[in-house]
């Protein structure tokens, strides 16, 4: 099992607002929408920056859609920001009529997703938002690991011509990517090469999956682990290649299982190659107030899960 080594733990909230701002300096054509949540988006360094690129629209979520829509006429990047549950749940209107439908260059940036999200409860956790985005016809769907990939996203979708949904949250977490990597959207990234069970695994959940595949490895079990940060266009590609070879697979998200990255695989496996699969994520439920670490452990969303799961799918590929 590979060594991935970090100096610090970051938000990847905080990569965004990095990205957002690196992309200010770069990129004219680029402005900056909020729904009255600049500092929990870190979208106020671009704010102070570019205070004539910024526009703060107030708790009126379906108006920021609206706003990013038009602007894209024009030749503007948008890229607005709230909370997960607001960016989706509350706006999914706007966004199928005004943004997906005619293809619109907006970049819907959404934090605090998950249950991660912590004390505020099942309210503001939204556990549906992969789902209700990936259905959508023309929209990319993007959930990074860690600070730096959450930055590198953040930039490399301003230079994609099309609506997307770049998806975040709150906690901090080892920053144990490059920071100087080139960010391909649709591309799977190998983090270990294994041959008893294939772990793919997606924005918060890719560093459990690491912290399993070493105790996977103190069992015997080489696992091999995929870091999907992409889930549409999904890398279809790297899942059949790497489950031919181990026969099984687990997928880890903070998500529901319906809808989510897991469903995505099944789908691509189910018409190709079909395998064994465990899901590791929310049972069709709401969330809760809890800490981060406290709502990680009972809905099942560890390193301990993952390990469980792996030997399930395991003994179920060898019945």
């Amino acid at each position: 099992m590979k060594d991935f080594p970090y100096t610090e733990s970051k938000d990847t909230r905080s990569g965004f607002g990095a990205g957002l701002l690196e992309l200010g300096r770069t990129n004219p054509n680029v402005v900056a929408l909020c729904a009255d949540l600049t500092g929990s988006l870190k979208m106020d360094a671009f704010q102070k920056e570019y205070p004539e690129r910024f526009f703060q629209v107030g708790i009126a979520e379906a108006n920021m859609i609206g706003l990013a829509a038009g602007m894209t006429i024009g030749g503007k990047i948008p890229f607005t920001g709230t909370f997960a549950n607001f960016s989706t749940g509350r706006v999914y209107d706007q966004i199928r009529q005004s943004v997906a439908y005619s293809g619109k260059n907006v970049k819907i940036c959404a934090s605090h997703a998950g249950l991660t999200l912590g004390e505020d409860g099942a309210t503001h956790q939204i556990l549906e938002d992969v789902g209700m985005m990936k259905m959508l016809p023309h929209m990319t769907v993007i959930n990074p690991c860690d600070f730096n990939q959450t930055k590198a996203a953040t930039m490399a979708i301003a230079e994609f011509e099309g609506p997307v949904y770049l998806r975040f949250g709150r906690p901090v977490v080892p920053n144990f990517t490059p920071a100087d990597q080139k960010f391909e959207i649709g591309k799977a990234l190998m983090l270990n090469e294994g041959t008893d069970v294939t772990i793919i695994a997606t924005g918060h959940l890719v560093w459990k999956a690491i912290l399993a595949g070493k105790i996977l490895a103190e069992k015997g079990i080489n696992a091999e682990i995929i870091n999907i940060h992409t889930i549409k266009p999904l890398d279809a590609r790297a899942i059949l290649e790497s489950v031919r070879k181990t026969g099984c697979v687990v997928t880890a998200e903070e998500h529901n299982y319906m809808g989510g990255l897991g469903e995505s695989v099944a789908r691509v496996l189910a018409q190709e190659l079909p395998s064994p699969q465990e899901f590791v994520a929310t049972q069709d439920t709401f969330g809760e107030s809890g800490t981060p670490d406290q709502l990680m452990e009972k809905y099942g969303l560890n390193e301990q899960a993952i390990v469980a799961a792996v030997e399930k799918v395991i003994a179920r590929k060898k019945q």
